[in-house]
């Protein structure tokens, strides 16, 4: 999956110091929510670029501040990170309806989505298009009860042989794939290939194939 942080940190220190304030790296690490460390390499790399001056105030503190590089810069990363999401997005949106429409061919009785978040907005949505209304979203962590009108489960007990789970977890999906594998469910488990899950050898205990979700297709 790719990882679009970097760009969106370089994006938020950025906007951090469009009005040159007077500031230490101290606060700017807490605004931008990243180390002191990391606060002081992207500076000095800012300043050796000439997106960004210093000027020295009282109390060891500076006022930094955006150049005009550096305006044209951060304009540049916006555009990238909105490029990437957008690519992103219909990456995950085909992956998810090419996986729903083997589901629909196959007329699986019920379609469990597990993970909850914008992944699954996106997995909700090509799955309507191809005609298929999941059934609920699996999720553990939380203790809402619904996500987006479906029904939030924390158990899979219940589940035929001819029902099927898609991953849509984004933050621990390997994790999560992990969990369900020792659970030993006995349904389909459909992973899209973006998620770079890695599966186990095929083995008597699990009866899993390695190349078989990562294509999308069941375990």
């Amino acid at each position: 999956m790719p990882d679009k942080s970097d760009t969106q940190t370089e994006i938020n220190f950025l906007s951090a110091l469009e009005n040159g304030e007077v500031t230490t790296q101290m606060r700017l690490s807490q605004r931008v929510s990243i180390s002191v460390g990391l606060v002081n390499a992207l500076l000095k790399r800012a300043i050796h670029k000439g997106y960004v001056k210093a000027r020295s105030a009282p109390a060891k503190r500076y006022a930094y501040y955006l150049t005009p590089k550096g305006f044209t810069e951060k304009s540049r990363l916006v555009a990238e990170y909105l490029e990437t999401s957008l690519d992103f997005f219909r990456l995950v949106r085909t992956e998810y309806g090419e996986i729903f429409e083997r589901l629909k061919q196959r007329d699986e009785a019920r379609v469990i989505l597990a993970g909850r978040g914008e992944l699954t907005e996106i997995a909700m949505l090509a799955a309507r298009e191809h005609g298929i209304e999941p059934a609920a979203v699996f999720d553990r962590e939380t203790n809402a009860e619904f996500f987006h009108g479906l029904m939030i489960i924390r158990q899979l007990d219940g589940l035929k042989a001819d029902d099927a789970i898609v991953i849509t977890e984004s933050r621990y999906p390997q994790n999560l794939v992990n969990d369900l594998l020792s659970d030993q469910i006995a349904t389909a488990l459909l992973i899209p290939s973006f998620l770079q899950v890695s599966m186990p050898i095929k083995s008597e205990k699990t009866n899993t194939d390695a190349d078989g979700p990562a294509n999308g297709g069941p375990v």
